[in-house]
């Protein structure tokens, strides 16, 4: 009787009371105060708070603020995987799983669609566009005259091969694990992983060698701003995916029982097809007719 009353007679799972929202909470707010400090401080201004003048300890403001937020990640999912691993993601926890991450992708999808938006509004309205942002008239088309481009079939489309071969290499490793394959699941991964590293250095390197900075114009501006997310993007994938890599090879997933490497390669796939949009209209279409810059 007491075993009975011990066990829950439904799908849903209750779970414990939580220290990390709070200390999410806590942490995000430390960390914009921090940030707030810094933006103070470039400006030229002050931020007191009882008598102390916060931009002196922005760093480390900031810092403590992004360590918490770490730590707060690690536990939090570190608590979710114990739990699937308990029993407790029944179908009907799983499910919600998994509506869960369908909205976040999709709540990511309209952050895309804003600097999409600004980028077109920009190309598309250059006269205006340049009068919003106070710089030199544009010649009424974009890019703007004095702007030099990238080559579009240059480092962009390289990057654009890569990560559509770790597409490829994302869903070789789910087919494996389905079919119970784990050799195939861990090199799977392994090369996924090993391709958002490199995607990574290409557009690090490509930033360096760029003809054109963030403050040079509005076109610098929109480029930066949808290609830099997008690449932040690929970095943090690339950690999801890395600690699925370090789960399989603990035997962690199961052909039944995989949400967490399922949810990662839904993300990776969204990387995928957000970068063919920027690739398509931000480096082709809006580098049309503009110069080259030699070497790029």
């Amino acid at each position: 009787m007491a075993d009975a009353h011990a066990k829950p007679q439904h799908d849903y799972h209750i779970i414990d009371p939580s220290p990390w929202p709070f200390l999410a909470s806590v942490g995000a707010f430390i960390m914009a105060l921090g940030g707030v400090a810094w933006m103070q401080f470039m400006k030229g201004g002050t931020l007191p708070l009882f008598g102390l003048d916060l931009i002196n300890a922005r760093w480390f403001i900031f810092a403590i603020g992004v360590a918490i937020i770490l730590y707060v990640m690690f536990s939090w999912w570190s608590d979710t995987i114990k739990e699937g691993q308990e029993g407790h993601h029944t179908p009907v926890v799983a499910l919600h799983l998994r509506y869960g991450m369908i909205m976040f992708i999709a709540s990511e999808v309209m952050f895309f669609v804003a600097w999409f938006w600004a980028f077109f509004d920009a190309s598309l309205f250059p006269n205006e566009a340049a009068q919003y942002a106070r710089e030199a008239y544009t010649g009424g088309v974009w890019p703007p005259k004095s702007i030099e481009v990238l080559d579009p079939f240059h480092l962009p489309l390289y990057n654009t091969i890569i990560l559509l071969l770790s597409g490829t290499t994302v869903t070789w490793a789910h087919h494996a694990l389905i079919h119970d394959d784990r050799k195939g699941l861990v090199w799977g991964l392994v090369l996924t992983v090993a391709l958002g590293v490199l995607f990574s250095f290409v557009q690090v390197y490509e930033y360096m060698h760029a003809p054109f900075a963030f403050a040079d114009s509005i076109y610098g501006a929109t480029f930066y701003m949808a290609t830099g997310f997008h690449g932040f993007h690929v970095f943090i994938g690339t950690i999801f995916l890395l600690v699925c890599l370090l789960r399989a090879m603990a035997g962690q997933f199961t052909p039944k029982h995989h949400f967490g490497f399922e949810a990662a390669a839904w993300y990776w796939h969204f990387v995928d097809v957000v970068w063919l949009f920027l690739f398509a209209c931000i480096y082709v279409w809006g580098s049309a007719g503009a110069t080259i810059a030699a070497g790029h």
